[in-house]
């Protein structure tokens, strides 16, 4: 049963087309994988065995009655902030222990409207607070490279899933690098889409005006697959674009001769571990190889990105989290009246982390400070997306390193604050910017430790990104090795 786990999503879909597998015997190989593996990696919060077993029952039945939707009997899981009607989703705190959501997030409705068949809800940081998920309420995931490291965060979960073959596709969120770090951390493909591009009703928010959901998957092929069934108009998200997504599949055709790479002097700085900037050089000669053109270029306030964005994240996290208040849903610790209940609840029930975000958030809000900093960083911002529109208006495509080092090790950066959040100062301006981002596998370190190349893209060229990445995981093989899990 193992060799049905290692298929790609497009193997998957033949094999089952070819009768030599079922989708519920996909589903019983992953859910075995699973009670095998995830007592180590620690991946799921929650397995939905029965789910999957009647889904995928389901998908044999509607493909013996010659039903070819473009996901049917997929397995995939889930990060756990995106709404699952009658499934807890708790966003990785105890503050939502226990809460059922009455609706599916879009983006879910749109997986099982396509066929697919879900495993269960996925780890992550708190709230999506954090680079490493070793903040979630519940437990830290492990790395299947080398489980004395982090997967990287916040969607750490949805990255090991896929790295250890316990799930074939997984979503994930991307508020500030939440995606595309902890696949470069494990080694797997996953891409950050524009900013509207997705839907975001039913995404458990942390911050408004970032967050964007994304897929994880082995092969830019699957992520292609997999974002043609999730992206599109949403009128339920007043921020959704109202226009059609292309038909991304259709996009990889390999062919990058004449395409025009920028390549920011700043994400190349100093503190970059040499090994990954060695692999990054590595991908770009490969790219070059296919036909593509290279030059440096600058990136006049990439100095500004990191305080920008956490002022402003910040401000929203504390806004959107001032809901959690245990009188709606959720957990709650009765106190001797309301405000006490309130402060006894969010005491309890928020991690050190979420705590500090929500009052610096308060804080750059208040009375004589909305100006200095948050006002501020807005026009920063404005800054940051003209700067982009400058280097697209020179290049199609600009790459960079996904994160300055790989995987680190559990506790080694949780005594500093500091440190943890440049772990996500090569992602964030993607964010502020609404851009869109793809994660690839380009190398290891000596330690033998993933390392990813990040390649970014004007807004809504989605189609751009996956056809370099297409190409480049044609030439390479970089996305076809896998840990020793056994």
């Amino acid at each position: 049963m193992s060799e049905l786990t290692s298929l790609t999503i497009a193997e998957a879909l033949e094999k089952m087309r070819a009768r030599e597998c079922s989708a519920l015997e996909l589903a019983e190989a992953h859910l075995a994988r699973i009670e095998r593996l995830d007592g180590d990696i620690r991946a799921y919060l929650k397995v939905t065995a029965d789910i999957a077993r009647e889904g995928a029952k389901a998908a044999d039945a509607a493909r013996a009655a010659g039903d070819e939707r473009p996901l049917l009997g997929i397995p995939i899981a889930l990060k756990d902030l995106l709404s699952t009607k009658g499934i807890e989703t708790t966003c990785g705190s105890k503050i939502l222990k226990g809460y059922y959501p009455l609706f599916d997030a879009t983006a879910v409705a749109r997986l099982y409207e396509a066929g697919a068949v879900m495993l269960g809800k996925l780890n992550m940081d708190e709230f999506a607070m954090g680079s490493s998920t070793e903040n979630s309420g519940f437990f830290p995931t492990a790395n299947p490279w080398n489980r004395d490291h982090v997967p990287g965060g916040s969607s750490g979960g949805s990255a090991a899933a896929v790295a250890a073959e316990m799930a074939l596709a997984t979503l994930g969120s991307d508020t500030g690098g939440s995606i595309r770090q902890p696949a470069s951390f494990c080694g797997v493909s996953a891409i950050k889409p524009s900013y509207g591009r997705v839907s975001r009703y039913g995404l458990i928010a942390y911050g408004s005006s970032f967050d964007q959901t994304g897929p994880f998957a082995r092969t830019v092929d699957d992520l292609a697959r997999v974002l043609h069934v999730i992206a599109g108009h949403d009128p339920l998200d007043s921020t959704s674009m109202a226009k059609p997504a292309p038909d991304y599949p259709a996009a990889l055709n390999g062919d990058i001769r004449g395409l025009k790479i920028g390549l920011p002097r700043e994400y190349f700085a100093e503190g970059l571990q040499p090994e990954v900037a060695s692999a990054l050089r590595a991908a770009l000669r490969q790219l070059e190889a296919l036909g593509a053109e290279a030059r440096e270029l600058s990136f006049k306030h990439a100095d500004y990105c990191l305080p920008a964005y956490y002022i402003i994240a910040m401000a929203e996290a504390s806004a959107n989290l001032a809901r959690y208040d245990g009188v709606r849903f959720g957990a709650r610790v009765d106190g001797a009246d309301l405000i006490d209940s309130y402060k006894k609840t969010r005491g309890a029930g928020f991690g050190a982390e979420v705590k500090r975000r929500i009052m610096l958030g308060t804080y750059t809000l208040s009375a004589g400070y909305y100006d200095a900093y948050y006002g501020k960083a807005q026009a920063v911002r404005t800054l940051i997306r003209r700067d982009f529109d400058a280097l697209f208006d020179e290049v199609d495509v600009l790459i960079a390193p996904v994160a300055p080092s790989t995987a680190f090790k559990f506790g080694e950066v949780t005594d500093d604050p500091l440190r943890m959040i440049l772990a996500d100062v090569l992602t964030i301006s993607a964010n502020l910017a609404g851009i869109c981002g793809l994660s690839l596998p380009c190398g290891f370190d000596a330690a033998g430790l993933p390392i990813g190349l990040q390649i970014l893209g004007a807004p809504f060229t989605e189609e751009r990104l996956l056809r370099v990445g297409a190409a480049y995981q044609r030439a390479t093989d970089w996305h076809l090795r896998k840990p020793e899990l056994g």
